[in-house]
């Protein structure tokens, strides 16, 4: 803080101190003789007073988003912001505001060689440099790694390289994880002979992001191997780039990939790119998914004498999409497989360019594929198609296991004494608060200047915390849809300011009490319609991952909210009091919606209605 900035912030506190030197009140709408009244946490109180009619306070719920920034640490970090340089401070910003940022790893490298066999057990956040690098046999294990973790960061640079015939073993690897990001980068390139195992990686991890880079490159005869990696995650990308390059009958097994995942993304780009003799299977991979995405890219180019096979690939997922683009382009005599390929519970789509063009000697071979695909610039010679759906959704009955139950519901459930499934409603999201608008409203926040975004919260270019910045803005910048309202909003003051424009000033903010009864049967006790239950108009708030805590809120005509009181089954003691909302006119939404899975029926046919889940929010006019 320099000497005009000081003295500023002295005569503001003197000045101001004075003014509310008698506030008395401890409510949570009020401020307390001993707490500063220049805090983030005290400003949003006063606007909420200013812009929200009635006289009622902020609820707790609310409130407790607030920054929780000192009064000088406030004034500290807008005069950063206002001069771009937070990244300077960025490790003390993130502490103070409490918001998500990856650990600096630079001070955990492990950067010595063993000589021995080493063992890693409940092991977390390490920078691996030159790890196992001419290692002659042995065995390296990591097991229980970044388990459980919040944020889990880990990257191995350089690891076994030049190594002959030692293997590496992965088990238990950032399963259990909020935020994963691990980095492998030239990882066993010019070794020879031994394995990689990897096994249970990112199991039921929320927003998983691994990216294997010159992984294996120039390597002779060494096997991985991926069994139930990412299976039950959320979200999230693997990234496969220039792996297996110029490898030497390098054989490659994916089995139990992306099983069961929510909406994950792989990308192949280069891999086993002008190889010799690999053999690659894809065994149940991205199985019982929704929405899984894969993008293959000169993926065996140039390759000589290669097998890939893909076998139960996307089986029974919702939807999908893959994109094989110069996939096998001049190779020789290379073999391509699919069995029961893209037999996908709802329909998705497949994107052939280039595929197989120019190979010499070689052939393709479709056997129960399960889409109706474009195929663009494809060899014509040496492909068979043996049992080809165009359609491969199914009758309608079967229950897709990403329509949670109770996730989606009819309005007519909301009635006393109903037994029902209560879904998952607990926030999956790592911890963080709102800034001050203040701080804010000077950071950037657009497409057109994510190098700056992301040089403010040290997220590299290709890395997980680039993508996680660059999804949310580019969400937040998505065209509404038809008769929608929408902004993304990274103060509470911003979310207050959207909630009146759209209702007015005489607005009421509602959230599910707690997240008793989730994912369990509960009994709906008394019910209440808001506004007397008739049509009205909403804005929901729902979390966006990003650093700081950031909400997407749009306005939602034509709904009826229900707030509800949720029982004990065996006890019938009220346990919880659930806030639901109920969208009557569901036209303008897609017919792969999840709802539509769950309830059957389409758009613009039925009501769809579902609970507010933790940390999200809507607003409505006073009741």
């Amino acid at each position: 803080m320099n000497i005009i900035e000081a003295a500023f912030f002295l005569c503001f506190i003197s000045s101001s101190n004075v003014h509310f030197a008698g506030a008395t009140k401890q409510t949570a709408g009020n401020i307390t003789p001993s707490e500063n009244p220049f805090t983030p946490k005290a400003s949003l109180i006063r606007y909420w007073n200013k812009r929200i009619n009635g006289g009622s306070p902020p609820p707790s719920f609310f409130l407790s988003k607030a920054s929780p920034l000192t009064t000088v640490d406030s004034t500290r970090f807008a005069s950063l912001a206002s001069r771009h340089a937070l990244d300077t401070r960025l490790s003390d910003f993130c502490t103070a505001a409490k918001l998500f940022c990856f650990p600096e790893l630079a001070a955990h490298s492990v950067t010595e060689k063993h000589g021995d066999d080493v063992g890693f057990s409940v092991y977390s956040d390490k920078n691996f440099t030159n790890y196992g690098s001419d290692r002659l046999a042995g065995a390296d294990t990591f097991k229980n790694y970044s388990g459980g973790d919040n944020i889990g960061v880990d990257s191995f640079r350089r690891y076994s390289r030049d190594s002959a015939g030692h293997d590496d073993g992965f088990t238990n690897y950032a399963g259990e994880v909020n935020v994963a990001d691990q980095s492998f980068t030239t990882y066993a390139t010019g070794s020879t002979g031994g394995s990689g195992d990897f096994t249970n990686y990112h199991t039921n991890a929320n927003q998983p992001n691994g990216r294997f880079t010159s992984y294996s490159d120039e390597a002779n005869g060494r096997s991985q191997s991926f069994t139930a990696y990412s299976e039950n995650a959320n979200s999230g990308a693997q990234t496969f780039t220039s792996y297996s390059k110029n490898g030497n009958g390098a054989p490659n097994g994916f089995s139990g990939y992306g099983s069961g995942s929510n909406v994950v993304k792989s990308g192949f780009s280069g891999y086993g790119e002008t190889s010799n003799g690999a053999n690659d299977t894809f065994t149940s991979y991205g199985g019982d998914g929704n929405l899984p995405v894969n993008d293959f890219k000169k993926y065996g180019e140039g390759g000589n004498g290669a097998v890939y096979g893909f076998k139960s690939y996307r089986d029974q997922s919702n939807i999908g999409a893959d994109s094989f683009s110069s996939y096998a382009k001049d190779s020789h005599n290379e073999k391509v497989n699919f069995v029961n390929y893209g037999k996908s519970f709802n329909l998705g789509s497949d994107d052939f360019t280039g595929y197989g063009q120019g190979d010499d000697g070689g052939n393709v071979s479709f056997k129960t594929y399960g889409q109706g695909p474009s195929f663009k610039a494809y060899t014509k010679d040496g492909v068979v198609f043996a049992r080809y759906f165009n359609n491969a959704s199914s009758s309608g009955k079967r229950v897709n296991k990403w329509t949670e139950p109770g996730k989606f519901f009819r309005e007519s459930m909301l009635k006393e004494g109903t037994l029902t499934q209560m879904p998952d409603i607990k926030d999956k999201m790592p911890k963080r608060t709102f800034l001050p608008r203040t701080i804010v409203s000077k950071l950037s926040f657009s497409s057109s200047k994510t190098g700056e975004v992301w040089r403010i919260f040290g997220a590299g270019e290709n890395s997980s915390m680039a993508g996680i910045i660059s999804s949310a803005i580019s969400e937040c910048e998505r065209p509404p849809s038809y008769g929608e309202t929408k902004r993304c909003v990274g103060s509470a003051e911003d979310m207050i300011d959207f909630a009146t424009s759209v209702l007015g000033h005489g607005v009421v903010v509602r959230t599910t009490e707690n997240v008793v009864g989730s994912k369990k049967k509960i009994v709906i006790g008394k019910v209440k319609g808001i506004n007397g239950g008739d049509l009205t108009r909403a804005v929901s708030c729902h979390q966006s991952l990003y650093p700081y805590l950031l909400y997407y809120c749009h306005s939602v005509p034509k709904v009826r909210v229900y707030e509800a009181d949720l029982l004990d089954p065996e006890s019938s003691e009220k346990i919880n009091h659930g806030i639901a909302i109920c969208h009557i006119d569901t036209s303008a939404w897609s017919a792969s919606h999840g709802a539509f899975v769950a309830l059957g029926s389409g758009p613009g046919r039925i009501e769809v209605c579902h609970w507010i889940f933790e940390n999200d929010m809507t607003w409505t006019t006073v009741d």
